[in-house]
């Protein structure tokens, strides 16, 4: 994927969308053909840390012990005690809303267990359970700082039950160039993960927020 034809299709999105009272965000979508998705080898689940910022803040919520507690209530946007987590398991709507509101869940290592209980169904079909690949199960005297500060820049390439992935690499504000490198990394991630690279991918769409989307060149 070459630099030059990202950088014009963002200068074509900038060029044909109305000035908006919020600060729209780039979606990256990647359509991807000729894998049967139903074969654990062709399905793809890729945690990519970016050069640059997404586009917006994330929000981190930290689900740990005693040990944990106060770098978490330090560090992260929410901190939830283990003492806490038999609220959330009888209150479903209470999880759900907890879902809604962060990107990602940290988890302390040996209460696993717990936080699976109380949280899996609830975070589990939302993709939100504490992953290891991305670094989000963190022993009990874990430093929570660089992690927090690496997910602001994580991503998550997405593909188990449809063919298709979307995500936020950018906002309006940020350095053109930024965004492009953003959109390369993402591709040179997912092309080096599908079997036959450029050849299954269908097509690469990137839009703002409030714009239909642009094609890119592959």
């Amino acid at each position: 994927m070459d630099e030059k034809d990202i950088l014009e299709a963002i200068k074509k999105l900038k060029e044909g969308s109305n000035k908006r009272n919020f600060t729209q965000t780039y979606d990256l979508i990647i359509n991807l053909k000729g894998l049967d998705l139903k074969k654990p080898e062709n399905q793809l689940d890729l945690f990519i840390t970016l050069h640059h910022s997404k586009g917006r803040e994330g929000r981190i919520c930290a689900l740990v012990g005693s040990e944990l507690i106060d770098e978490a209530r330090k560090t992260c946007e929410k901190a939830i005690h283990q003492d806490e987590f038999e609220k959330y398991a009888n209150d479903k709507k209470a999880a759900k809303k907890l879902a809604d509101e962060y990107d990602f869940f940290i988890a302390q290592a040996n209460i696993m267990p717990k936080v699976a209980s109380a949280f899996g169904k609830v975070l589990g079909p939302k993709k939100k359970m504490p992953n290891p690949k991305a670094g989000c199960v963190v022993p009990p005297k874990a430093n929570l700082k660089p992690l927090h500060d690496k997910l602001q820049k994580t991503v998550r390439a997405y593909a188990k039950e449809k063919p298709i992935i979307q995500l936020a690499v950018g906002n309006e504000k940020m350095a053109d160039k930024e965004v492009a490198d953003n959109i390369m990394n993402i591709m040179n991630n997912v092309l080096h993960h599908v079997p036959n690279e450029k050849n299954n991918i269908k097509e690469v769409l990137l839009k703002l927020t409030m714009t239909k989307p642009v094609p890119l060149k592959v």
